[in-house]
């Protein structure tokens, strides 16, 4: 079936039994999912900005006024990513606990804080103590793509999960547009002098994280079906409602104990009696609303049992941690968001020591960067929703994931190799490696979903706060020097290059979703 226009206007069509949305209502923000949609991104996206707005003013005007060395400049690009790290992995386990929606509003306003305190910066040392807990706000993705998940289905959670994320991370490439145009202003028209002016411009980052986040909480739900607390209960009716025999008594677990106030099935509610639940053989489509996708019984019974989120457990954390699907997940992030994050660090700095650009002009091109997620990243999912769609099967995801991220590492081994002192050059070069990998990345988180479904929030917290250490290992890698004096950007370009090819060899031949595993097929 083609695509429908007047999908991305009208409500969608819903799972019956989740009541995730099967399409993406991308101009009807009153509508919940459409809603729910765009705070994510833009969420996403406010933190982003406030998370790099050190690096289009840091090489040059922070530099100057508070005395920084390059060493200083670099340790406070790798902080920066290190606080991100830990957050995201406690974030994940938080998200399956109490919603990702409280933990995406505690995340902004936590960061919000440090955002604020940014004009109280005198020396290296304030400066890394801050970006460190403005490193909170990056940790916001992990709620961002788990609240996506949690409002759309597996036939389009690719793509609505690279939207948001792709939305998001644009946030890195439009603070080098903002951040110099508000200082600009406040220097140019304000008559500010260059002292207060950076300082000042971190105030609008920080009033827009706070409005976003108290806007979040009060206009949007949980979950589809309510409640955080919930959702196993609302399964639970759903099946019902549907002719279902069994019924989820705790989220992932099915049983045969019926509702309170049930008046089908005749065993008592306290009856520990287990027996093989079968689904009834045909369900009747009167059943079904007029905007519920007819599902058959089996793909319900998948459904309930094996994607509705559990509340985590040391038990279940170190499962997740022991799937090899996990680590292909984990590996692959590693090398495409670690790439990002360290490229997004250093590339302003790059253009202008080798093309000889003034600060402005350099951050504009530094900015396309970070601003091609608004297109490439939402390819990725999609790209990775039709070849599932097309392929029937998980393992159509899975290799365009590693499709991408080989011609990615080709892409940064040539950087790195020529070296371009041309412009034009480097520009294309840089642009093509961006769309491998930022597609690369909404290829994975649209993956993800189907990997322990059970456990969304773990895994995407564990395979965010892997791009995370990705950054950290790869602004290393740039950081190194000769004699103190020269940068050897190009010749870490190909270094990560290599890394990327040889992970993604490595975790290639690993198969998209465990054997045994119930949904997320």
């Amino acid at each position: 079936m083609g695509f429908n226009p007047a999908l991305l206007f009208k409500a969608p069509a819903i799972n019956p039994v989740n009541q995730k949305a099967r399409s993406i209502p991308f101009f009807n923000p009153i509508n919940v999912y459409g809603r729910v949609f765009h705070f994510s991104w833009f969420g996403f996206f406010i933190a982003f900005w406030s998370w790099y707005a050190f690096p289009p003013l840091l090489n040059d005007v922070i530099k100057k006024d508070i005395h920084l060395t390059k060493k200083e400049i670099s340790n406070s690009n790798i902080i920066a990513l290190v606080a991100t790290l830990l957050v995201r992995v406690v974030a994940g386990p938080a998200c399956d606990k109490f919603g990702p929606r409280k933990t995406f509003a505690t995340c902004l306003l936590l960061g919000a804080i440090p955002t604020f305190c940014a004009g109280g910066v005198t020396n290296a040392t304030g400066l890394m103590v801050l970006r460190f807990f403005i490193g909170i706000l990056g940790g916001s993705f992990v709620p961002c793509q788990v609240w996506t998940t949690g409002f759309y289905d597996k036939n389009v959670v690719g793509t609505a999960n690279s939207l948001t994320a792709g939305f998001g991370n644009a946030g890195g490439g439009i603070t080098y547009f903002v951040m110099p145009a508000i200082y600009n202003s406040l220097v140019n028209t304000q008559h500010e002098s260059k002292h207060t002016a950076w300082r000042v411009a971190f105030v609008v980052p920080g009033i827009l994280i706070v409005t976003v986040a108290v806007a979040m909480l009060l206009l949007c739900p949980d979950t589809p079906t309510g409640k955080w607390s919930e959702r196993g209960n609302q399964v639970e009716n759903n099946l019902r409602r549907h002719s279902m025999i069994g019924v989820v008594e705790i989220p992932g677990e099915l049983s045969e104990k019926p509702l309170a106030g049930s008046t089908s099935g005749t065993e008592s509610p306290s009856s520990t009696e287990k027996k093989d639940i079968l689904p009834p053989a045909h369900i009747d489509p009167a059943n079904f609303g007029d905007n519920e996708a007819q599902l058959s019984a089996d793909q319900m019974m998948d459904t309930a049992k094996g994607e509705v989120v559990r509340k985590p457990t040391w038990s279940e954390i170190r499962h997740v941690l022991a799937s090899p699907q996990t680590f292909v997940t984990v590996a692959c992030y590693f090398c495409s968001f670690g790439t990002e994050l360290s490229v997004n660090s250093i590339l302003g700095t790059y253009y202008q020591t080798n093309n000889k650009l003034t600060l402005q002009k350099a951050g504009d091109w530094a900015a396309m960067f970070g601003m091609l997620n608004f297109v490439f990243r939402p390819i990725g999912g999609f790209s990775a929703d039709f070849a599932y769609r097309t392929t029937g099967s998980v393992w159509g995801k899975k290799v365009l994931l590693h499709t991408y991220a080989f011609i990615c590492g080709a892409f940064l081994i040539i950087i790195g190799q020529l070296n371009p002192k041309d412009l034009s050059t480097l520009v294309g070069l840089i642009a093509g490696m961006a769309f491998f990998l930022e597609a690369g990345n909404g290829v994975n988180y649209a993956l993800v979903p189907h990997v322990h479904p059970h456990a969304n929030g773990i895994i995407s917290g564990l395979t965010g706060a892997a791009g995370n250490l990705g950054g950290i290992v790869f602004s290393i890698i740039f950081r190194y020097e000769v004699m103190g004096k020269k940068t050897l950007f190009a010749k870490s370009f190909w270094i990560i290059g290599v890394i990327t090819i040889v992970l993604n060899a490595l975790v290639a031949w690993i198969p998209p979703v465990p054997r045994k595993q119930i949904g997320g097929r």
